[in-house]
This record gives C-alpha cells, sequence and structure tokens, in this order.
C-alpha cells in the first residue's frame, strides 16, 4: 500500500464540483480581495467558534502577529509560550520586538504545563524584568486544547492578555471548572486559527483568521490589516498587508460545511488505532494520545516511542513500506539556532526535548480507510516483534 500522511487529492474529488463552482463565481465577479465571502466566512467562523467578531487574515501566522500589534506588544516586552510548536508562534513574538519567555509542557496533553507559568510569572516578578510580562500564548497543539480555566485564572490575576494560538484547534472543544463546553480560540482574549493547506478546514494556499469578543478589538484588527489605514489611505496606525484573498474564503465556505463531519471522522480513526495498538500489545512500545479536553480533533495523531532510540528506525521501516509520517517537532524553539541569543540550555526543558525525540505522526486523514489503518498498525508490530 501506498498511504501518504496527508492525501488531500481524496477530500478535493468529494467536493470537487463545490469547489469549482465557488471559484468560478469569483472569477465572474472580480472581486479578490476583502469581498463578500470573506465578510460571509468571518460571520461563520465566529459562529462556529461562539465568538462575536472574527477577522479575516492572511495566514496564520499573521493571525499571531496582528494580535501582538494590536495589544502593541513591542521592544522588551516579554510574552510566556511553549518552546514545543511550530516556529510561527515564536517568530511572530521576536519580529514586533518583543522576547519570548519558555515554559515546558505537561508530558501527557503536549500543551503549555500552566502550573510553570505561574512558577516562571512569580520569578520574572521578583526580578530586574518585573511588570514586563504583557500576554501568555497557550497553543492547542494537535488539535487539543490547553487547560484555558487555569491559564484563565493566572492572567486574570496577574493582568495578561492571552492569545490562543489554536492553528490546528479549529472545532477543538475545551470543557471548564463549571461544566460549560467551549470552543477553542473563544476562551482568551483572541483566538489564532491557520488555513494552511494541511490544517483539518485547510484552503488552497495561505490564510487565517482571528476571533475576539471584544468590540474595539475587532475595530483595530481591521484597521490593522490594511496597512493601519481608515479611511484609505488615512493611517493613524502601522499596520500591514495582512489581507484574506477572496478565492480562499470562497473555498473555505464550501469545506466548513464539512468539518464536523471531516473531524467525527477522524477521531473515529483514532478510536481505530487505538483499538488495534491494544488488540496487538503495543502499548509495551508506544503511548497513543492523551485525551484531556472535551473534543480532540486530531489534526495530528502523535504517538510516542517509550525508547527513543526506535523513532528513527521506525519512520525508516515504515517509509519502505509505504507509510508517510512526520516528526513535529525535532528541535524545539530553544534550540534553534536564531535563538541562540537567549541563552537556553538543551535541558533546560525536559518534556519538549524528550517529546522532539520520541514521538511520530501517523496518517489521520478523514478519508483514511480502516483496512489501512489496520495495514499501518500491523507494520508497527512487525517492526517491534519481528
Amino acid at each position: 500500500m501506498n498511504i501518504p500522511l496527508l492525501d488531500l487529492r481524496r477530500q478535493y474529488q468529494d467536493i470537487r464540483e463545490e469547489i469549482l463552482k465557488a471559484i468560478a463565481e469569483v472569477c465572474e465577479s472580480q472581486r479578490f480581495i476583502l469581498g463578500p465571502n470573506v465578510e460571509r466566512l468571518e460571520k461563520e467562523i465566529a459562529t462556529y467558534c461562539n465568538s462575536r467578531y472574527a477577522v479575516g487574515v492572511s495566514s496564520g501566522t499573521d493571525a499571531l502577529l496582528i494580535t501582538f500589534m494590536c495589544e502593541g506588544i513591542g521592544k522588551d516586552d516579554l510574552v510566556i509560550t511553549s518552546p514545543y510548536t511550530f516556529f510561527a508562534t515564536v517568530g511572530s513574538i521576536i519580529r514586533v520586538g518583543a522576547n519570548p519567555i519558555f515554559v515546558d509542557i505537561d508530558p501527557n496533553s503536549y500543551n503549555i504545563d500552566p502550573y510553570l507559568i505561574e512558577l516562571k510569572i512569580k520569578e520574572i516578578n521578583n526580578g530586574p524584568n518585573r511588570g514586563k510580562i504583557k500576554a501568555i500564548v497557550p497553543i492547542h497543539l494537535f488539535g487539543q486544547c490547553a487547560e484555558m480555566d487555569h491559564i484563565m485564572d493566572i492572567a486574570k490575576r496577574y493582568g495578561l492578555i492571552v492569545i490562543e494560538d489554536a492553528a490546528q484547534a479549529l472545532g477543538a472543544e475545551y470543557r471548564s471548572k463549571e461544566g460549560e463546553i467551549q470552543k477553542a480560540g473563544s476562551i482568551g482574549d483572541y483566538g489564532c486559527f491557520s488555513f494552511f493547506p494541511s490544517k483539518n478546514l485547510g484552503g488552497f494556499g495561505d490564510g487565517g483568521i482571528v476571533i475576539t469578543n471584544d468590540q474595539e478589538r475587532y475595530e483595530l484588527l481591521k484597521i490593522l490589516r490594511v496597512h493601519g489605514a481608515k479611511p484609505k489611505y488615512f493611517h493613524k496606525f502601522v499596520g500591514g498587508n495582512f489581507r484574506l484573498d477572496e478565492i480562499q474564503a470562497s473555498i473555505l465556505l464550501v469545506k466548513l460545511r464539512y468539518l464536523d463531519t471531516w473531524i467525527d471522522k477522524r477521531i473515529k480513526n483514532a478510536s481505530i488505532y487505538r483499538e488495534l495498538i491494544e488488540k496487538e500489545g503495543l502499548e509495551e512500545f508506544i503511548d497513543t494520545p492523551h485525551e484531556n479536553s472535551h473534543r480532540h480533533t486530531y489534526n495530528q495523531f502523535i504517538i510516542r516511542l517509550k525508547d527513543p532510540n526506535k523513532r528513527d528506525p521506525l519512520r525508516k521501516f515504515l517509509s519502505e513500506n509505504g507509510v508517510g509520517t512526520e516528526i513535529y517537532y525535532p528541535i524545539p524553539i530553544h534550540l534553534q539556532d536564531c535563538l541562540s541569543y537567549l541563552n537556553y540550555k538543551e535541558d533546560d526543558f525536559p518534556v519538549s526535548l524528550r517529546a522532539s525525540k520520541s514521538t511520530l505522526a501517523l496518517p489521520i486523514y478523514p478519508e483514511l480507510r480502516p483496512e489501512e489503518i489496520e495495514y499501518i498498525v500491523s507494520l508497527i508490530n512487525r517492526f517491534f516483534k519481528s
């Protein structure tokens, strides 16, 4: 069998006519920038996420960047986040002149550990940088929400902004301590999403969106995405070119109708993996994802090898037998060359380091067939037991 990590062609074949019709309508209208499709997508995403407002932007990275600009976060400010994430999270902090302050992750969810957040805040506030922390950026990694009750409580007590990096988690849900079901991105001051093609809701190129419940922030976000102009050619702010294209919005509107069905299929595929891994007795060798939040959307299905030395050989074996995999992420952010000036050491964040050396993503896309999952698990079984 040949099973890629992600096969978008299967998804496209199912909705091809709807997609082509939507694109053709945009071409006929000749409205390509911030037109009716963007406005409609913003309204539908806001409703879907139980949020008051949404602002379509040019990428998930720019979704993060524009929120920092909106809050005036800049030179010498400090932003707390995780070192176990895609680079865009930290790159956006640095681009506005702020400094990332890393906190290690929870070993089960791979999301930022809220208990360590508070320890880090107390440590910084007892030193020369007291009062410089401006925001917390929890990342809902792989499609599962961070522990938002605890994070929001910390933010409230210390007067910090919360920007949810929900790039991988559109549709994920979190059950609060009061029992309320909350959508990823709607809990903090901002929620930032990516429409990169590999996401559960992916476009035909780059795109993103920011959600918020605050009207003043919403109005400023709209100004900042068009170079800070309101009205046109009159600039009270320095913004950027962060606009979402009409063609991307038209495609996303089609796909949004299928999103919950696709997520349900991902959840079902994750369940099949678990059942087969348990049936084959593979828990001796690998851990499957923990579900800490109400609804894990499985943007990725991550296994953790109990012997990290087996990770790369297993990946090679799967590749040789036609199965695509990926490593998210092979080098934690604090060890990236461009951040050497921060003077972090390799073992400063041991849980993130271990995750980088022992985890592997398996195919999980909605169109994946049960017999393909059986084949993948049979290969894993053969690798460990033959």
